[in-house]
Parts: structure tokens; sequence; C-alpha cells
């Protein structure tokens, strides 16, 4: 997957394994050091000022214009997103209707304990299924998934120059997918991320020329197959976020 993603011509550049040996059991790849330092610290730990600075958003779409323009592979279609144990792919030939099926195996995890935070669970559940199946047809391309402050370098014009820590949710699919997490994922924790995330959906839905409610419909998905990775209770920030995006959300909560 790495080297479908680092073949491609783009103005960043991406991992790439350079060598892979066995340590005592142990697996470990060599990689080429990548350039830049992070665009800004996490939400977690920093706190983000009201007003978007128009550098990062001209870096925000930059990459995901980037990301947009390198297509879905077969290498893409056969990783698993964290949290679960197959293939997003397997068994489906378009990105709406595998990722409606991860929603449903999320929500069969632990989706007691979200339905315990959420009124209506299990037909919000089936609103963002519904929602999802009934997105028109996309072009399947290289997703990230985890497009957070941290996994984007700059140069020290503000600049593009490297993006990271593929994984989280990488697979191939619909680029608005992309737009859509990572304009809610720029600012989890500070005192202003719902603005922000508000913000940043019409931006780029404007910009890149997505559906606003394909946006919606993919950040209730984020939220419905990420909520339990961390913790199963209001204790766990990630947790709290996956319950607060989805009491906002206009899909879910219809």
């Amino acid at each position: 997957m790495y080297a479908d993603i680092a073949g491609h011509p783009l103005p960043f550049a991406t991992p790439e394994i350079l060598d892979v040996e066995d340590h005592e059991g142990v697996t470990v790849t060599y990689e080429r050091e990548l350039p830049g330092d992070s665009m800004r610290g996490d939400s977690a730990h920093e706190a983000y000022e009201r007003r978007l600075l128009p550098r990062h958003n001209d870096a925000l779409l930059g990459v995901l214009r980037g990301l947009a323009s390198v297509p879905g592979t077969d290498a893409m279609r056969r990783m698993t997103v964290q949290g679960d144990d197959r293939p997003l792919w397997r068994d489906h030939d378009c990105f709406r209707s595998a990722l409606a099926a991860l929603v449903a195996r999320a929500a069969a995890r632990h989706g007691a304990v979200l339905a315990a935070q959420l009124p209506d669970f299990e037909a919000g559940v089936e609103r963002t299924r519904k929602a999802l199946h009934a997105l028109p047809d996309a072009p399947v391309t290289a997703i990230h998934g985890d497009l957070v402050p941290p996994n984007i370098h700059v140069d020290a014009a503000g600049r593009p120059v490297a993006v990271l820590d593929f994984g989280f949710f990488t697979t191939a699919g619909d680029p608005a997918f992309e737009a859509a997490v990572t304009a809610a994922i720029w600012d989890m924790y500070g005192p202003h991320a719902e603005e922000h995330t508000a913000e940043l959906t019409r931006l780029f839905a404007h910009e890149l020329g997505y559906a606003p409610a394909t946006l919606t419909t993919y950040q209730a998905a984020y939220a419905l197959t990420t909520y339990d990775l961390f913790g199963l209770d209001d204790r766990d920030g990630h947790f709290r976020w996956c319950t607060e995006q989805l009491c906002r959300n206009a899909v879910f909560s219809a």
C-alpha cells in the first residue's frame, strides 16, 4: 500500500519502506525520513484559536486534493481498519456498501454503551446505513483516514511537505469521506471544536465540490465505527467526542 501511494506523483512525501528485517522474531522496517514539522500539536494538548488560519486551510485542501488524485488499489482494499477483523472491502464492490456493513459490525460490538448515551440509537444506525447506501457513485482513491494536524508536516512557509501515520482508517474509497473526517478531527477537543468542524465542512464542500449531505453522512459513519477504539464510557475522550458528534449529526439524529 505504501508503495502504491509513494509511487504516485504528489506534492508532498509519504512513507516508503526501504528494507525489512527479522530481529529475533520481530519484523523491523526501515523507512525513509519524512521532511518538515507537524502542522500543529494535537487539540487535546494545544489550545486552538477560534479563527481558522488561511495557511492551515490551504494546507488541508492541498493534502486532500493530492490524496484524491491517487487511485485506489487492491492493496488498499485489502486493508482492515482499526477495531475490525476483516478487510473493509471483502464481499463488497463499492465503498458505500462496505462502509455501511462496517457500521453494522461496529454497532454490534459495543452498541449498548452508545445506546445508553444516545436516544433512538438503533434507528440512528439504520438512518446512517440507509444514507450510505443512497450515496451516488464516486471515484475510488487512497484514503488516509486520520489527517489530524500532527500527521501533516509543513515547511517554514506552511506548505504541506509530508503526510505520515497511515493505518488507522486507511483504505480505498470516496475522497469525500477523507474530507468529511478531516473536517471533524482537525479540532476534536478544543473550545471551538464544533465551530471548526462546521466551518471546515462548509469549506471542503465549496472548494472540493462535495455535497454537504454526503459529508454529514460520512461523519456519522466515522463516529459509529471508531467510538469504542480507546474506551467504552465518557471518561475516554474519543468515546465522548463520538457521542457528541452523533448527537448533533443531522443524519444520525434526524
